[in-house]
Order: C-alpha cells, then sequence, then structure tokens
C-alpha cells in the first residue's frame, strides 16, 4: 500500500512541475517515476526501467477491451470510417499501441495520439492538434469518451461531436468509493485495486442491463454481485465433500436461503432442494429433554399463550398461570426459559418432538431426490451458528440416518461450530479469516436487512403434513414482499448475466477464493453499514418478522431511537444497543453519514474511547423544584463527547417529589442546539444509567424562559435565561434526565 501511495504521489509532484515550468501537465511515465523514493524501497535510480517496465507489464496483463466497444469500433473502419484513438495518458504511443494489441490482436488504426507526446491533454490542446495534423473537418468528427471533461466538453469545445459512455453511474462508482475505504478498513493486508475483475464485471452487467426500478437496480448491483460470488462458494463446497463413493445432495435452507436457491436454479438447474426448515422446528424435533426448548425460548425477545400453544402444541396449566401473571399475558422469552422445567414435564416436549421428528423426516425424504442412498448433504444458508444443521445431526442420529451434514454459509460465527459432530463440516463464506469476530459480530447485527430481501414470500414454517409445509401467517406488508421480490428479480438478472459478460471480457472474478469474499465482504458491508439516501429511502421502511412463532414486526430503522440513546447513553453506549431497530445502522445513517462511519468504525474495533467519549469539563448549579414550592440547588456535572456535544445528567429520585427542573443555560452554554432532553427509569441509578429504554421530552413540554428558540437553536437573552423541564411521573425510584446540546459560543467563564 505504501509503494501504491508513493506512486500516486510521484504522478501528482511530476504534474504539478511540468505545470509548473511549460505550462501543461501531460507527463511521460518515467517523469512519473523520477519522482519516486527508491531509496525507501531498497532501489536506486538504476530500477527506474525496471520500475516503468514492471508497471507496463501489470497494464498489459489487466487490460480488457470492451465488446462493446470494439465491436462499435470495427463497425465503422468496415463502414470505411477513419478511426483511431486519443488518450490523455503517460504511456506514450508505443507502448498505448502495445497495450490495444495487446487486447486486441491485429487492431489496425488511422490514427494514434497519447497526451504525454503531445504535452497537452485533450481538455487542453490535444483534439485542436489531431484536427489540424489530420486535416479533418472537426463537424464531421465523432469522439467517445468516458470522461465528462476530457472527451465531452473537451471534444464539444472544438466542434466535434461528442458520445459520452461513462464507466459507472455516479451512484455506482459512489457505491464503489466507499466500498475501496471499507476494504482498506476491514479486509486488512489486501491491495483493495486487485479483485479480479469483479466491479469491472459489475460495470458492464449494469450497462447492458435496461433501466428499471430502483429496487431491481439495487438488486442488479449490489446484492446480485454479493449472492453470485456466494453460488460460486456454494459450488465449491459441492466439489470439496464430494468424492468415491459418496451421494452428495445440496439443500437450501427456507426462508432466508431462497434467493440463494433460485440463483442456483437459474445458474445450474435443477440440482438442488429448496428446504422449508427453520430453527424453531428443528430444535423442536431434536429435543430429547427440555433444553433445546429452553435453548429456543431464550432468544425471543416476548411470546404470549397463543404463541407458546402453537409451538409445542400444548398448554400445561403452571404455563397459563405464568403468562397469566405478566401484564396482558406477554413475557419475556428468556423469563419463560429459566422458569419453563418447573412448569412443564419434559416427557410431554419428548413425545412432541418424538411426532415432528417423524413428520420432519418424511418431508425431507419427498424434498431430496435419492434422499435414501445419501451419504453427503450440504446444508447452505445466509448462516451465522449452525442452529439448524446441529438440530438435523440429532435428529438424523437419533433416527440412525448416516448421513454428514456439511454447512455452507454465507456468514458464520465460527466459534460457534467447535462443537461439530466430527464427521460434519462447515465453511463460511465470510469467515472470521476474512474479518476479524468484532466485524462480524456488527454485520450480524444489522443482517435482518440482507434476510428481508432474500427471503421467500411465504410465512415461516411451523410443521409439515406429508409433503405439504404447514406455515404461519406472513405478516409482512404486501408493499414489503413486492418489494423484495424486485430485487431478488435484479439479483438474479445479475447472475443469469454475469457468466457471458465475464466470457466478454475475460473475467474470473471467484477463480480466488479469498479475493472473491473479500470484495463479497466489502459489498455487503457498504449495503449494510454505508447505505446511501436512496437505499435508506427504498429500504428504511421494511418490517422485520423475528421468525420465532410469533407475528410481531420490528422496524428496521429508528434515527430517533439512536439519538435519544446518544444523548442518555453516550456514542458506544448507542453503538451496542440491542435490537429493535434491526437495522442498526441505518438508523445511524439516518441522522448522517458521518455517524453511520463512526458506528462502523466502532463495530471495526477503531473507535479510541477517549476521543470519542465524554469527559467532565465544568459543573453548573441545577434548580429542583418541588410541586409545594420549595426549591433545592443541586450540582451536576457537564461533559463534553467527542463530538463537540455537552451532556447534562440530573438524577433525581421518586421521594424528591420534583415537579420542575431548572437548567441555567447561560452558565455553559448560552447559545447552541438542544437535541433533546431524555429520561431513563429504573430502581437504581446504575441501572436507569444503563436502561435502554429511553424516553424523550417532548420538545413542545420545554419551557424556554428567557430564552430566544427557533427549532433546535436558542440564543438565551440574558444571565437569567434558562431552560425549564417538568418532571414526568414515573413509578420507578429513579429517573435520569439528560439533555444533548451543541454549544456555538461559550460560556461567560
Amino acid at each position: 500500500m505504501s509503494f501504491i501511495q508513493h506512486r500516486i504521489q510521484a504522478e501528482a509532484r511530476a504534474r504539478r512541475t511540468a505545470k509548473e515550468k511549460h505550462g501543461a501537465s501531460e507527463v511521460h511515465i518515467a517523469e512519473i517515476y523520477s519522482y519516486f523514493p527508491f531509496r525507501l524501497f531498497g532501489l536506486t535510480r538504476l530500477d527506474l526501467n525496471d520500475l516503468v517496465e514492471s508497471e507496463f507489464a501489470a497494464e498489459l496483463e489487466l487490460c480488457r477491451a470492451n465488446p462493446d466497444m470494439l465491436r462499435q469500433y470495427l463497425d465503422m473502419k468496415r463502414a470505411g470510417h477513419r478511426v483511431g484513438f486519443i488518450s490523455d495518458t503517460y504511456w506514450d504511443s508505443d507502448r498505448l499501441a502495445r497495450l490495444l494489441r495487446g487486447c486486441r490482436p491485429g487492431l489496425t488504426w488511422d490514427f494514434l495520439y497519447a497526451s504525454c507526446d503531445h504535452g497537452s491533454s485533450k481538455s487542453e490542446t490535444l483534439f485542436a492538434k489531431y484536427l489540424s495534423e489530420e486535416g479533418i473537418d472537426a463537424a464531421a468528427s465523432f469522439h467517445v469518451g468516458d470522461n465528462d471533461k476530457a472527451d465531452i466538453k473537451g471534444a464539444r469545445r472544438h466542434g466535434i461531436r461528442p458520445r459520452y459512455y461513462p464507466q459507472a453511474t455516479a451512484q455506482l462508482a459512489s457505491k464503489f468509493q466507499r466500498e475501496s475505504a471499507l476494504f482498506e478498513l476491514l479486509c486488512t493486508g489486501a491491495p483493495s485495486r486487485l479483485d479480479h475483475g469483479a466491479r469491472t464485471l459489475r460495470r458492464m452487467v449494469t450497462a447492458r442491463e435496461a433501466e428499471k426500478s430502483p429496487a431491481f437496480h439495487l438488486g442488479l448491483t449490489v446484492l446480485g454481485p454479493v449472492m453470485a460470488a456466494f453460488d460460486a462458494f456454494v459450488a465449491r463446497r459441492c466439489e470439496e465433500v464430494s468424492g468415491s463413493g459418496r451421494k452428495v445432495a445440496l439443500g437450501f435452507l427456507g426462508r432466508d436461503g431462497f434467493l440463494s436457491y433460485r440463483i442456483w436454479r437459474e445458474l445450474h438447474g435443477m440440482t438442488s432442494a429448496y428446504l422449508e426448515v427453520n430453527r424453531r422446528v428443528s430444535l423442536i424435533a431434536s429435543a430429547d429433554t427440555m433444553q433445546p426448548l429452553v435453548d429456543l425460548l431464550s432468544k425471543v425477545f416476548k411470546i404470549d399463550a397463543p404463541t407458546f400453544r402453537d409451538i409445542v402444541k400444548i398448554m400445561p396449566p403452571k404455563v397459563a398461570a405464568f403468562f397469566a401473571s405478566f401484564p396482558k399475558g406477554i413475557a419475556p422469552g428468556e423469563k419463560l426459559a429459566e422458569a419453563l422445567p418447573e412448569l412443564m414435564d419434559a416427557g410431554e416436549i419428548v413425545e412432541l418432538a418424538a411426532s415432528l421428528r417423524s413428520r420432519l423426516l418424511a418431508y425431507l425424504h419427498h424434498m431430496i431426490p435419492g434422499f435414501d442412498d445419501c451419504t453427503d448433504l450440504v446444508l447452505a444458508d445466509l448462516g451465522y451458528s449452525g442452529s439448524v444443521q446441529k438440530a438435523l445431526r440429532r435428529v438424523f442420529d437419533m433416527e440412525g440416518l448416516n448421513i454428514r451434514l456439511h454447512g455452507a454459509y454465507l456468514l458464520s460465527l465460527d466459534d460457534a461450530f467447535d462443537d461439530l459432530a466430527e464427521e460434519d463440516s462447515d465453511a463460511g463464506f465470510i469467515s472470521d479469516l476474512v474479518v476479524t469476530p468484532h466485524v462480524k459480530r456488527m454485520l450480524i447485527r444489522n443482517i435482518a436487512l440482507l434476510e428481508q430481501v432474500c427471503c421467500s414470500a411465504d410465512g415461516s414454517v411451523r410443521d409439515y403434513d406429508g409433503d405439504q409445509v404447514l406455515r404461519e401467517i406472513n405478516p409482512r406488508p404486501a408493499s414489503q414482499i413486492a418489494l423484495a421480490a424486485e430485487i431478488q428479480a435484479g439479483a438474479v438478472a445479475f447472475a443469469a448475466s454475469a457468466g457471458d459478460v465475464a466470457l466478454d471480457f475475460c473475467l474470473n472474478p471467484y477463480a480466488a477464493p479469498d479475493v472473491a469474499a473479500r470484495w463479497c465482504t466489502a459489498t455487503l458491508v457498504r449495503l449494510l453499514l454505508l447505505p446511501d439516501d436512496d437505499e435508506l429511502a427504498l429500504l428504511g421502511e421494511l418490517k422485520h418478522d423475528v421468525n420465532l412463532g410469533t407475528h410481531a414486526l420490528a422496524p428496521m430503522i429508528d434515527a430517533d431511537f439512536v439519538r435519544n440513546q446518544i444523548t442518555a447513553r453516550g456514542l458506544s453506549a448507542a453503538c451496542t444497543s440491542a435490537a429493535p431497530p434491526m437495522w442498526l445502522a441505518g438508523s445511524f445513517a439516518r441522522l448522517s453519514p458521518s455517524h453511520a462511519y463512526l458506528y462502523t468504525l466502532f463495530g471495526a474495533n477503531r473507535l479510541p474511547a477517549d476521543v470519542f467519549e465524554e469527559s467532565a469539563c465544568d459543573t453548573v448549579q441545577i434548580g429542583l423544584f418541588r410541586a409545594n414550592g420549595e426549591a433545592t440547588l443541586e450540582t451536576a456535572t457537564v461533559h463534553r463527547t467527542g463530538l463537540g456535544e455537552l451532556r447534562v445528567r440530573i438524577p433525581v429520585s421518586r421521594a424528591m417529589g420534583i415537579a420542575m427542573i431548572v437548567l441555567p443555560l447561560p452558565k455553559f452554554a448560552p447559545e447552541g442546539l438542544l437535541h433533546g432532553v431524555t429520561i431513563q427509569s429504573a430502581d437504581g441509578v446504575r441501572d436507569a444509567a444503563e436502561s435502554q429504554d429511553v424516553v424523550r421530552i417532548a420538545a413542545d413540554r420545554l419551557v424556554y424562559a428567557g430564552v430566544q428558540r427557533n427549532g433546535e437553536h436558542y440564543r438565551t437573552e440574558s444571565e437569567d435565561g434558562c431552560l425549564l423541564i417538568p418532571a414526568a411521573a414515573t413509578t420507578q425510584n429513579i429517573a435520569i434526565y439528560s439533555v444533548a446540546i451543541t454549544p456555538l459560543s461559550s460560556s461567560p467563564k
């Protein structure tokens, strides 16, 4: 990377010097390397020509002819037109000719102009020189180029008709720029420019596809490339587990594996099965004790009695009484998991499991051709910890089925597979060897977005009846299902076109699995962590169904939630917030792109606490007024955050009977932006401070005395100006009021 950056800096210095000396910035490659720091890399100036030749050899290897442009070029030549090349380049005409014929042996032209040979670019006088030397009427000339300034405006300025042929749209180029930045941040130790043609493939597939909806375009340009790379990984996994005497079957786990299945079917035909087997069904079917059900329920956020009955098919009286003890009969899944061994007989679960296990196996027999002869089953899925694979292992063992199971996952929590059966295997395309475990967990915290756009339109499986799947009601709105279908259509279109385009351009982006995995990661991470405004508008209103036997829908994005968390708990704590919202990175991005990048840095363990966390910077006297008119003064600490905001936290107890809190703004922030006032409540100060249950006080309930206010902006009119915060009624002992301000002027101190 240092070599690359020094090469870039050398070119900048060479062009700057040429501009100062000759009035034009065009230079030859040797002039560029004359500014290179040879000694730093153990070289001498005698190595200059070797460096030039090495770079040219790399250009020859990487340069490809655009088939569309080549076709037009040859058509015009056959039609009798004079055709040639005009290029802004540091390669002289001889080397430029070698590059062109390296891409197309035998290629001929009528003229060839390299800017470095003439000391002028297309934006300057190169077009004029071409017209003069060739004796051509500008009005009869036609120029095709990919640079708006040099090719289009430069040609038009000389009366030449231009045609713009961009390498990529501005939107796609912006995505590539963000992906490169994330690649260098998260996939360390690999040069970001070497992607084996992955981005070229994306550009050309996009250029050949007709303009369609934004959802289709997202699938075509982002999701399709990710899933096509994963498809190549799945194909390699199937080859790896094959061998003499083995009969390998491939199954894509529904619902999240639905898009992967569609792409496989498009590229490979009907050589796989779509298996609607989820965590809930597989865990219960594998139960020979209470523990699998306990494990399942411990991961459920909230659950009610009807949902529990739907999962286990029975409702023991003690369980019914347990639900009745909670408000509205809705209990935390974790509390139910803790209490369950005392609420029902394990034998009931074992009997239920045996029945479901029989139906599950009958379904697998029907869906997987030659199931009885199968020796190895590859399970493809978005992945994570392999819970379905492990549960099926227990099911097969209990039924005496000697079928090895092999996971092929887009993302894998690799430390979760140490307890895998010895004969089984797992592999994650994006493994902890591609990104760090910190980064992996950040991705999975935001993976709900990918799940929603990859999954089928059907509800989640709850049982089987012969070869029929019994599904839950799909609670997602029809508009969301239609949006996901359109995104998937774009992804399938990319996969269907990519093979032919790759052949046309002699590209093989999946040949090196480690390179493909890193660039797949950069593409996926960019979508999940640094979405652009168009993607936020398209995807921000999606809802996530938790797929654990409930009909609950959780919001994908909630920017107010993040803003309130930052106000009450600080940036780092906001970055660790539990769901919902399901797309935490999207919620940060809704605040601003810089907030999203800070979240990304935190997830990559690159956000130093001593830089971005708060530190005490001042104190201020707070007025606490009781309902009876009595008042006391308390000292509160003012903290400054790494973003330059001020935080004041005011803890009060219910026993104090506080009705109003008075904050003297002139004492620490006479003018500023008030981002909000929040409340956290609990029975203890520590629990309140750590609580994620943050409530924002409505802006119209705050009272500004002696303060001019316009939206978030305020300015105190006198030293007596203050912010009056009405105390909220609470049933808990402690309430912490947090005030967040960006100061726009200094306090009088």
